[in-house]
């Protein structure tokens, strides 16, 4: 699998990811840097916790990620959820979270065929 297969596979702009980082190389060394960020595993522990401040904090740090990478379907949700955490609507994030579930999960698995 290309990074641009990669980047189709899992909602991703590589346009913008090649504007941003300049070659596939770079955006590969990036990318394959994602899997071991924990934000998403902290934000999922802040929670089931009901620590609204740092779930907030964790999706906040994983929609820059997501948007760094130009991972735009991630994005998409992780940005919706963070929203909710900042408002501190945390029964919504709890709605909202099996979806950034899927779409991190997505992201992950794609990431293990580049």
């Amino acid at each position: 699998m290309t990074i641009e297969e990669c980047y189709a596979a899992l909602g991703g702009n590589y346009q913008q990811a090649l504007g941003r980082l300049m070659n596939d190389a770079l955006i590969k060394r990036f990318v394959l840097k994602f899997p071991s960020d924990k934000s998403y595993d902290n934000m999922v522990a802040a929670i089931n916790a009901c620590d609204t401040d740092t779930a907030f904090r964790e999706a906040h740090t994983l929609k820059g990620v997501c948007r760094n990478l130009a991972f735009d379907r991630l994005d998409s949700s992780v940005s919706e959820i963070t929203e909710h955490l900042r408002a501190g609507d945390l029964a919504t994030a709890v709605e909202l979270l099996p979806r950034v579930t899927a779409d991190y999960q997505l992201a992950i698995d794609t990431l293990k065929n580049l």
